[in-house]
């Protein structure tokens, strides 16, 4: 039976950037993904550039767009647009972003299987019908993944959803990423711009799921998309992790989607993805996974509760919280963390902390009792 350090189930951008920073450290690693690579996974494709700089190589060969601009509209009438002198987010395709990861790990000395079934069975992990042993296992298979379910880990989370596909490239919208606000309960509508196409989007609450479709087709219809011809349509769900939802065990650790570790106010996971991992490579490695769980709280909590505090204020009081985050110290704050210049709205100072203190006043009025 081989034994490996670690095996990593999931070869998404959790569970790759884990194996190759496990490989890196001279870690026998086994990554592993039930299905066949290249493949797809619905997901906007958008990695901040904070999130970016988490990784230790560049991804610029499966960029597709860089955007510096942003332009957030509230009701699909009243809108602004702010820019940055440094890039915001990078533009890429899942498709092409995970595989150019999961061989970058390759790369580094993990073994890569892809296309395998995966199973669990008396503390082995089973690979394409081979029992191998493992001395960690790291559970990146996503929201609906397996090692969450086979060792007991809560899965309790809360869930956002949302719909999207691809339209042709119209090149208004190149280098410019469009948030539409106020028009989905509990998230927001989308356009992001790739190589030859755009991804347009809709999500909120997980109550919205039967409507989404119509959402969608309002987006469409005030961006002069054809909702017809949308290519690769597909709905997929967002975890929200709870406070009692524990993601880690013994020998146990799961990293990104499969830890409820989303943004809850962007729906974005990549830099989740990337924060979970470095910790659980870092846990590995020293032999000290007991810490793996409270770390990764540590890191993300700020973030994620002043995220909570500006999606409840953005769902009640969506007026009020557009003019705020319309202000011009607003931004400064907002470029800042999306840049990573700043982990989290608790790390600004001065006067731009004013729109920061009324938003925060916002949401506690609005945060369900």
């Amino acid at each position: 039976m081989k034994h490996f350090d670690a095996v990593v189930v999931g070869a998404g951008p959790a569970g790759a950037t884990a194996a190759y920073r496990l490989a890196v450290g001279g870690a026998r690693v086994l990554l592993v993904d039930k299905v066949r690579f290249p493949r797809d996974k619905p997901c906007g494709g958008g990695v901040t550039t904070r999130a970016a700089r988490l990784l230790p190589f560049s991804i610029d060969p499966v960029v597709e767009d860089v955007v510096d601009r942003f332009e957030l509209r509230l009701d699909y009438r009243s809108s602004f647009e702010r820019a940055s002198d440094e890039p915001l987010c990078l533009m890429t395709q899942r498709r092409r972003l995970d595989e150019f990861l999961a061989r970058k790990a390759e790369e580094a000395g993990a073994e890569f299987r892809d296309g395998v079934s995966v199973a669990f069975d008396d503390g082995n992990v089973v690979v394409g019908g081979e029992r191998v042993a493992a001395g960690v296992v790291i559970g990146a298979d996503g929201v609906n993944g397996l090692t969450a379910r086979t060792f007991g880990l809560s899965r309790d989370h809360g869930h956002g959803v949302a719909l999207e596909g691809n339209a042709p490239l119209d090149t208004r919208y190149r280098g410019r990423l469009v948030l539409e606000l106020g028009v989905v309960p509990g998230g927001y509508a989308w356009v992001f711009p790739k190589g030859d196409h755009v991804n347009v989007g809709v999500g909120g609450w997980e109550s919205e799921g039967p409507r989404l479709r119509d959402h969608l087709r309002r987006l469409c219809d005030v961006h002069g998309i054809d909702f017809a011809a949308l290519n690769d349509l597909r709905g997929f769900r967002l975890p929200y992790r709870r406070a009692s939802s524990t993601f880690a065990s013994d020998k146990v650790l799961l990293v990104g989607d499969a830890a409820g570790l989303i943004d809850p106010l962007s729906g974005d996971g990549m830099y989740e993805a990337f924060v979970s991992a470095k910790i659980a490579v870092e846990a590995v490695l020293s032999g000290d996974l007991g810490a793996y769980e409270s770390r990764v709280l540590a890191e993300l909590g700020p973030l994620h509760g002043a995220s909570w505090t500006a999606k409840y204020a953005l769902d009640r009081f969506p007026r009020l919280t557009f003019a705020i985050a319309r202000a011009p110290l607003a931004w400064g704050v907002i470029s800042r963390i999306v840049r990573g210049d700043i982990k989290d709205p608790t790390a600004a100072r001065g006067l731009s902390r004013a729109p920061l203190k009324a938003l925060d006043r916002l949401g506690k009025i609005a945060q369900p009792a």
